[in-house]
This record gives structure tokens, sequence and C-alpha cells, in this order.
């Protein structure tokens, strides 16, 4: 069967990705922002999860160096124009919170707060380092994880007919879920 193709860069090719901003923090306490997309479990005992940040100039790859902790802060559509703020600008430069006005609240486990406005949180800490080409993934178990009430179902997690997360397309291009459910049965049994 032949077909037409396109070629894109690989990424392109498993987007579009759940987004998330993740907090770090100084040795002296103070909090930065970062948005990424390059988010994924890995596994579930012990929860791990994992986060890669590019290897360069990177505010957060510096600071993740300084205190070993993280917390994945779970964004919907309403603050979409802090998250791209987030993602283009460093913290080097600018105070994230301040300038966006997002609130930084106390975390239960790490000492990076999570992000008030956000709905669902995951705080890690980092137990492995792996260079990988341009990036560094950070692996963090996860020490307590949790969503807004508000936002949440018992079986499935999120309320998606109440919760528009955010997907990255790339560039600035974003896109929401949808709150259609699909659910298989295992018919393969």
């Amino acid at each position: 069967m032949k077909f037409e193709t396109r070629k894109i860069d690989s990424y392109r090719a498993i987007y579009p990705r759940n987004v998330v901003l993740v907090t770090t923090i100084d040795n002296e306490g103070k909090p930065n922002i970062i948005t990424l997309a390059w988010t994924m479990n890995v596994s579930f005992k012990p929860p791990i999860v994992a986060i890669s940040i590019a290897n360069t100039n990177r505010h957060s790859y510096k600071l993740l160096h300084q205190v070993e902790e993280y917390v994945i802060n779970v964004p919907t559509r309403e603050i979409i124009k802090e998250v791209l703020f987030c993602g283009r600008n460093s913290g080097k430069n600018v105070d994230k919170f301040e300038t966006t006005s997002l609130t930084p609240s106390r975390a239960n486990k790490v000492r990076p707060p999570i992000i008030k406005e956000c709905v669902g949180f995951l705080e890690c800490q980092v137990i492995n380092k792996v260079k990988a080409g341009d990036h560094t993934v950070f692996f963090g178990k996860v020490l307590d994880s949790y969503i807004k009430k508000e936002f949440s179902i018992e079986k499935n997690g999120y309320d998606l007919n109440k919760t528009k997360l955010i997907y990255h397309l790339g560039k600035n291009d974003f896109t929401i879920n949808s709150s259609e459910l699909i659910h298989i049965d295992e018919w393969w049994k």
C-alpha cells in the first residue's frame, strides 16, 4: 500500500504533548518556573516521572543541580498566556511569578512551590539524571501527587467537562482536550 508522506522533525510526529509548568528553587529559596512538554511517567512502583530540559544555559537546569527537587504543575486554558510567557523567558532575567501574577504556594513535601492557578501537582525528588544528546532527563520520585477536587472525578482523575488541559503543537501553537471520553472494553479476551 502506497501513501504520500511529508518529512517533519522527529519530535513533531508524537505531538501534541501535554504542557506543564515545572517549578524549581535555588539555594537561597528563590523559585522559578519553566514550561515543558517533554515529560513522562516511567514507573508505577515506585512512582517516577521524568522531565527533559536542554543542557544549554537554561536557568531551571542549573537550579535542579542546586536543589534536586521539582514540582510538575498542570495548567489549564485559563492561564495559557502565562504558560507561553514562562516558556519564552528566562528566570535569570525576570521573576516569572511576579511578572505573570501566578501565585506560589507551599508544597507538601518539597521546597519548590506549587502554582495555585494550576489544577494538578506532582512533587518530585530527583533520583537520577541522564544526558540525552542536547537535553538532560531528570528522573523524579513522586513524593506527593494530587489534583484540585473541583476538577476531579473519582475514576479518571480529571473531569474533562471542567478541565481544559493544554497541549503543545509546536512554537506558539496549542490545543486543548475535548470532554469526549472513549472507553474500550477488553475485546481481545
